[in-house]
């Protein structure tokens, strides 16, 4: 247990700091008092003393969160909080110091939002079950986990370790703090602020409790965030887990099941973390690989950066897709998938030459264009002048064999394959 003082590290001008740099860096959207990440520093100088002393006092009152709603893939509504730029500098001072007090404490199956951890992983210590005979997945949904956590349980649970009075009423005064929606301000009798830089840590202490009692009884489980899934050998076993730690979920933690989305599975028909997983026979192993809904927003999104009819310059355009192509093939490297990349790449040239095609707008540009590029005279003239569609052009020799994958290369395209090749022999 941690006694008093706590408050006095959360305080202190270096964590103050520490907390700003990470605010700052991480940028983001201003909250209900309009103030922008710019502001921050100078606005806390003159008042930080202020501040700190109503805080130390147990009068400082955190302002609402402002409610955003993101659009869900399958057409709801995820439900976000977005925090004063002050708040989200209070909250991260006050997750520096809490982290490693509970982190000590948290599973060595959980992998969500804790350090030197990541998803990765996870997948691999999913995997490593799976090929240990444990191949019944009981994939348990919470049903808005961040908005129906159970306050005074939370509370109780962070009391348990945490002795500093100040601080338990710091946490609380956030958590309901309250939302502002539509201009109209709503009380938060549940839930942990999401979007908040607290409510990862928060979440992971109420979590930890599941974590808890699944380790007792003696289950194979992996957990990252609120995304947790429990191996088993047999269905009887699965399907007896599911019914009793549902009842554990929703009579102990006060948190409610989806039993529409919660399952019981294989791992070639499971998705955990935007993984699918396939059986190789070969090797005679699980090995994990982009699901195919992953797969298919990838290739959305990459369709949405090559629109002909998007007004914007070609390194702009490449450059979004580069930044697409990064971070989509760094998250999945872990998983097989050359092929699948190769078929999105060529793809993505195909529809990059019809932007090409149609950037050069008429005829004339087009012959210019296809002779600087080492088409004879003739030819450019007679494919240049071509009526032949967008498609039917960037898919013949046309294009193939004078916008070449190297000139593409060349111009800054990062091709999905050759990343892919590229984090391979760096792993």
């Amino acid at each position: 247990m941690y006694k008093g003082k706590i408050l006095d590290k959360i305080l202190h001008s270096d964590n103050l700091y520490q907390a700003y740099e990470h605010v700052k860096r991480k940028g983001g959207a201003s909250g209900v008092d309009g103030m922008e990440v710019t502001e921050l520093f100078e606005y806390f100088r003159e008042y930080s003393p202020e501040i700190i002393k109503q805080i130390r006092e147990r009068k400082y009152t955190p302002q609402p969160v402002r409610r955003v709603e993101i659009p869900k893939d399958n057409g709801g509504i995820r439900l976000l909080g977005v925090p004063t730029v002050v708040d989200r500098m209070i909250q991260q001072a006050i997750n520096q110091i809490l982290s490693p007090i509970f982190d000590r404490k948290f599973s060595e199956n959980s992998y969500g939002f804790r350090p030197r951890r990541n998803a990765h992983m996870a997948i691999a210590k999913a995997l490593e079950y799976f090929n240990e005979g444990y191949t019944w997945i009981v994939d348990i949904d919470l049903e808005r986990f961040f908005d129906t956590v159970h306050h005074d349980r939370l509370m109780n649970i962070i009391s348990c370790t945490i002795k500093d009075g100040d601080v338990i009423s710091l946490i609380r005064k956030y958590l309901v703090s309250g939302v502002m929606v539509e201009g109209e301000y709503e009380d938060t009798t549940l839930g942990t602020p999401q979007g908040g830089n607290l409510s990862p840590l928060l979440s992971n202490i109420m979590l930890n409790e599941l974590d808890k009692e699944l380790e007792k009884r003696g289950l194979r489980f992996v957990r990252y965030a609120d995304d947790c899934i429990i191996m088993a050998k047999s269905e009887m076993s699965a399907r007896r887990i599911m019914r009793t730690v549902t009842n554990y979920i929703e009579s102990k933690l006060g948190l409610i099941v989806n039993a529409n989305k919660s399952q019981i599975t294989k791992p070639t028909s499971a998705k955990f973390l935007g993984f699918g997983f396939y059986y190789a026979r070969q090797e005679r192993r699980y090995r994990a690989k982009p699901h195919a809904i992953s797969v298919m927003k990838f290739k959305t999104k990459l369709k949405n950066l090559s629109k002909r009819n998007w007004g914007i310059s070609f390194e702009n355009r490449l450059e979004k897709i580069n930044q697409t192509v990064r971070g989509w093939v760094n998250y999945f490297k872990i998983g097989s998938m050359k092929m699948v990349l190769k078929s999105i790449s060529e793809h993505l040239r195909f529809r990059l030459r019809m932007c090409i095609w149609k950037q050069w707008k008429n005829g004339k540009t087009r012959v210019t264009a296809l002779r600087k590029l080492g088409m004879t005279p003739w030819q450019a003239r007679r494919n240049g002048h071509s009526s032949k569609g967008y498609a039917r052009i960037a898919s013949s020799w046309v294009m193939t064999t004078t916008v070449t994958n190297a000139r593409l290369k060349q111009k800054g395209l990062v091709s999905p394959l050759d990343y892919y090749a590229e984090c391979m022999c760096l792993v």
